[in-house]
């Protein structure tokens, strides 16, 4: 079979399976329907991504292309086992099973007045001309093959909206749970978030699952901050190993708002990340921070895009990689600087740390500037251990297991001393570094190594 062939088949696949899905819905909105036909037919005329496509160079997805994944309706998921997997924070909290909402594992509470948090099925329902306006502004099935996709299959998600000034102070967390089914699944959310002016809210994106499951997620985030509102955005991606995770994530900024990103990724298969920033205001802020740590065979890449369409904007980017076994990562990172958009700042920066010598990454900073009055910089760099530091850490008493530990933790403090959520942070903790005797202070640790190596 040639690969034309091939791809038309694993093409075909997925439009068989929606096509059967599209038989047994109910009525919907004409520009719904519209909507599906465009993503399925720009999904057809595009394929899946091949290593052909520069975009996709260092990332093979015929994994995706040819799994034989099925779509669900089953919400089913015990309470103590989703009890043992959510994080311990105290939050708005909607939860979804295999790409389905579970009221039953939900929790909103009293929301503050002004405040919606509700599934994308029930905003549909209620208001749907509310949702097709902002729906698929920023990220339509031109953006990729997965978005593509996306919006073909596109019936569940989650939707916020925030009115002019209001604050909300607990965070909200969106709960993606995968199981181990006996037929691997595929889910197509849609997270939609339109944030105020003034408005300040935490958003919180976690993806984790049982450790067998073995099930397909492509995710499509757009999110609308207008002027002076302020959204920090927590994805930490810990879904299964045998898991495959796909997600595009568009910002749009207004006039003084500020947008900050943690993306922490640390499980999952095969892992792609886009993220994009528009800064279309003066005064817009954006903070991108990552943190990937890989190991086994996972392959973790994550592209980001900084696009200053505005003077007087700032783009502060700190990505850290760590990989082990033969696990391998990619980043490319990109801030663009539209003509007279000048004063801006756009800074970047990419550090890897390689554990094993079986471990490859594959970074691409770049910078694209049309205007003259800018201060910007970008810098990757890619290293090991010091073995030196670990011997002076040994000598100090602490086992070869727990020194590597405490440098690995220590490369990755500078972002996560940022995260201001504990439970977030003890996560990518106890992955990178594994159960420590003591909570340690990061920025004590960074210091402390950074002496070791100086000695």
């Amino acid at each position: 079979m040639s690969d034309v062939e091939q791809q038309a088949r694993e093409v075909k696949a997925f439009l068989d399976c929606l096509a059967e899905r599209n038989a047994n819905r109910g009525q919907e909105p004409t520009w719904i329907a519209a909507r599906r036909q465009a993503g399925a037919a720009r999904f057809e005329a595009l394929g899946f991504p091949t290593r052909r496509d520069e975009a996709w160079k260092y990332t093979d997805v015929r994994a995706i292309a040819r799994g034989d994944f099925v779509l669900t309706d089953n919400a089913e998921f015990s309470p103590a086992s989703a009890a043992a997997l959510t994080l311990p924070i105290e939050a708005y909290r909607l939860t979804f099973v295999d790409g389905i909402f579970s009221p039953a594992l939900s929790d909103l509470g009293d929301l503050p007045g002004g405040v919606a948090v509700l599934p994308l099925s029930q905003a549909l329902a209620e208001n749907h001309e509310a949702v097709g306006g902002p729906l698929g502004r920023l990220t339509g099935v031109e953006f990729s093959p997965f978005s593509a996709l996306n919006t073909a299959f596109m019936e569940e998600g989650a939707v916020v909206r925030l009115a002019p000034g209001s604050v909300v102070e607990k965070p909200i967390l969106l709960q993606f749970l995968s199981r181990a089914n006996a037929e691997p699944v595929m889910s197509h959310p849609r997270i939609l978030v339109e944030a105020g002016s003034r408005s300040q809210a935490t958003l919180v994106e976690h993806h984790v699952g049982e450790s067998e499951a073995a099930n397909f997620t492509n995710l499509v985030a757009e999110l609308m901050l207008d002027r002076g509102a302020i959204l920090t955005h927590y994805k930490l991606q810990e879904a299964p190993l045998g898991d495959l995770h796909v997600a595009s994530i568009h910002v749009e900024q207004n006039r003084d708002s500020r947008y900050t990103s943690f993306n922490l990724n640390l499980g999952g298969g095969l892992v792609r990340n886009d993220l994009i920033g528009e800064l279309n205001g003066e005064g817009a802020e954006a903070n991108f921070y990552g943190l990937f740590y890989g190991q086994g065979r996972q392959h973790i890449d994550n592209h980001t895009l900084a696009n200053h369409n505005a003077p007087r904007t700032f783009s502060n980017e700190n990505y850290k990689g760590i990989l082990d076994d033969r696990a391998r990562g990619v980043f490319n990172g990109k801030v663009v600087v539209k003509r007279d958009s000048q004063k801006i700042e756009g800074f970047q920066s990419n550090a890897n740390l390689l554990l094993s010598d079986r471990a490859e990454i594959d970074a691409k900073p770049e910078l694209e500037i049309y205007a003259d009055d800018v201060k910007c910089s970008h810098g990757t760099t890619t290293g090991q251990l010091d073995e030196e530091a670990v011997y002076a850490l040994r000598t100090r008493g602490i086992d070869e297991q727990t020194a590597r530990g405490l440098l690995t933790l220590a490369f990755a403090g500078e972002v996560l001393e940022l995260v201001d959520l504990d439970a977030i942070s003890e996560r990518v903790e106890l992955a990178v570094a594994g159960k420590l005797p003591e909570r340690f202070n990061l920025a004590g640790l960074v210091e402390a190594a950074v002496a070791l190596h100086d000695e």
